[in-house]
């Protein structure tokens, strides 16, 4: 039903945006990957609001890990994490039922599921089921960091802006202050893969790891080392030279982005990812309302982020942990990441 996503370890997530509890199940997972709930807790930390340029609402996260973990470590059983909602404001949405937000999924859920969708908030459409991605994204992300494997993601681009915080912040508070959005572009960088890991043609890298950002709410591109620039190159300058350092096999420039032939060659893994603006606006604009089939206007209230660049760093790099976590388990067997 689209809610999973793996071959031999698999994310299921689950929940509504004003529900009582959202989670994830990660299920085949090794035994014997330590357990940090600290380190739960930090990731959860990075992806919430913080001030003024995130929304008002604040969720404390206070998450509960109730099945694959004892003593701390995983035990090999599916992993279950929820996370309860504890500041939900559902009448923020009943003025404007039925009227779809631009850009949003009200129109789509409402034919999908034939009107009996949570609407509130979102509901199972919401970024804030991505807490879930980043709970069990923790545990991934500690299992390949034991293995010399390294995720991180960062802003480089904002409202327009490139590489300058302070620019880019003033350019959210700028949008916010008129009641509108920005969007932006972040980079993830994965260091410490082996060579080898992946498949040709429809189980590549590129394909397994966009599979998965793409799930995000919000992501409307992804590029993979140079990206779209590298179609303005020739073939002299976009081509990577290998060469041997110490017996080790590297590539002078990065073009692939750590990829060939949808297969690791042992060089970082980058992709840059473009988020869209936050759709949730607080100027009038144009729709339907899909319950009497008439033409609307609206106006929405309630707590939006003015961007949603930020926070959604933790979330793609939880995602990619998770992917990688699979990929490399089906190349060398579940018990590799203990």
């Amino acid at each position: 039903m689209g809610n999973s996503i793996g071959n031999s370890v698999v994310l299921t997530l689950f929940g509504e945006s004003h529900g009582m509890e959202i989670g994830a199940v990660l299920d085949g997972m090794a035994p014997g990957i330590a357990v940090s709930e600290a380190e739960i807790a930090a990731w959860l930390s990075e992806r919430r609001p913080q001030d003024e340029v995130d929304t008002a609402r604040r969720e404390p996260d206070r998450f509960r890990v109730v099945s694959g973990v004892f003593n701390g470590y995983t035990t090999g059983a599916p992993i279950c994490i929820l996370i309860p909602n504890e500041d939900v404001k559902s009448g923020d949405y009943e003025a404007f039922h039925g009227l779809a937000r631009p850009s949003h999924a009200d129109y789509t859920a409402y034919m999908k599921y034939k009107g009996f969708e949570d609407y509130r908030g979102g509901g199972h459409f919401s970024g804030r089921i991505t807490a879930g991605i980043v709970a069990v994204g923790a545990i991934a992300l500690k299992a390949l960091k034991n293995k010399g494997i390294d995720i991180s993601t960062k802003l480089i681009r904002c409202g327009g802006i490139e590489g300058d915080e302070k620019c880019m912040r003033e350019a959210v508070l700028q949008a916010k202050a008129e009641n509108d959005s920005v969007g932006g572009v972040v980079q993830t960088v994965v260091t410490g893969l082996p060579a080898g890991i992946g498949n040709p043609w429809f189980d590549s890298v590129e394909g397994a790891i966009s599979k998965g950002v793409f799930a995000i709410g919000g992501v409307k591109g992804i590029e993979f080392g140079a990206g779209f620039q590298i179609a303005d190159m020739r073939g002299s300058e976009a081509n990577d030279s290998l060469y041997y350092d110490n017996g080790k096999v590297l590539t002078r420039t990065n073009n692939s982005g750590g990829v060939n032939g949808g297969i690791t060659n042992g060089m970082p893994v980058v992709f840059n990812t473009a988020i869209k603006p936050t759709p949730s606006i607080g100027k009038i604009q144009q729709t339907i309302d899909f319950l009497h089939e008439t033409e609307a206007e609206l106006k929405l209230s309630g707590r939006h982020d003015p961007a949603i660049v930020r926070r959604i760093c933790p979330v793609i790099t939880s995602m990619t942990a998770i992917v990688l976590c699979d990929l490399i388990a089906l190349e060398y067997g579940t018990d590799y990441l203990r």
